[in-house]
C-alpha cells in the first residue's frame, strides 16, 4: 500500500502552531485580567475600610485634621477605584480579542483538518481502486493462463 502525503500538511502544522500560540495569548490575556480584578477587589476594600475609619473619626473625634485626612484618604481611593476600573475594562477587552483570535485559529485548523481528512478517505478510495484492478489483471492472467 502506498503511504498517504497531504499536499497541505505544512500549512495544517502552521495553522495549529498559531492556534497553540492563540491559546497562550488567551490564557496570559485571562490571567491578567484575573490579576486585575483581584487588585479591583483590594482597592474597593481598602475604600470600605477608609470609609469606616472615616465615620468612626467623625462620631469620635472632633479633630478637624484627622477629619480631612481620612476624608482625602476616601477621596484618594475613589480615584484609584476609578483607574482600575478603567484597566479592568482594557483588560476585558483584550480577553475579548485574544477569545476571537482563538476562535478564528481553531477554526482554520479545522478547515485543514477536514480537508486532510477529504484527502485521506479520497487516497483510501483510490488505493481500493487500484488493488482492486491489480486483483482483476491477476485473475485475468490466471484465467487467460488456465485456458491456454
Amino acid at each position: 500500500m502506498a503511504r498517504f502525503r497531504f499536499p497541505m500538511q505544512n500549512i495544517l502544522n502552521m495553522k495549529e502552531k498559531l492556534e497553540e500560540q492563540a491559546k497562550n495569548e488567551y490564557g496570559q490575556a485571562n490571567a491578567r485580567l484575573l490579576a486585575e480584578e483581584k487588585k479591583l477587589e483590594q482597592l474597593n476594600n481598602r475604600l470600605e475600610d477608609a470609609r469606616l475609619q472615616l465615620k468612626n473619626v467623625l462620631c469620635e473625634i472632633l479633630s478637624m485634621t484627622e477629619i480631612h485626612k481620612r476624608e482625602n484618604a476616601v477621596v484618594i481611593l475613589k480615584g484609584y477605584v476609578k483607574q482600575q476600573l478603567l484597566v479592568v475594562k482594557r483588560c476585558e477587552k483584550e480577553v475579548e480579542i485574544a477569545r476571537e483570535k482563538l476562535t478564528e485559529a481553531m477554526k482554520e485548523r479545522k478547515i485543514f483538518e477536514k480537508l486532510r481528512e477529504k484527502a485521506f478517505d479520497e487516497f483510501i478510495k483510490e488505493e481500493g481502486r487500484r488493488e482492486q484492478k491489480e486483483v482483476d489483471e491477476l485473475m485475468s492472467y490466471k484465467y487467460g493462463a488456465k485456458n491456454a
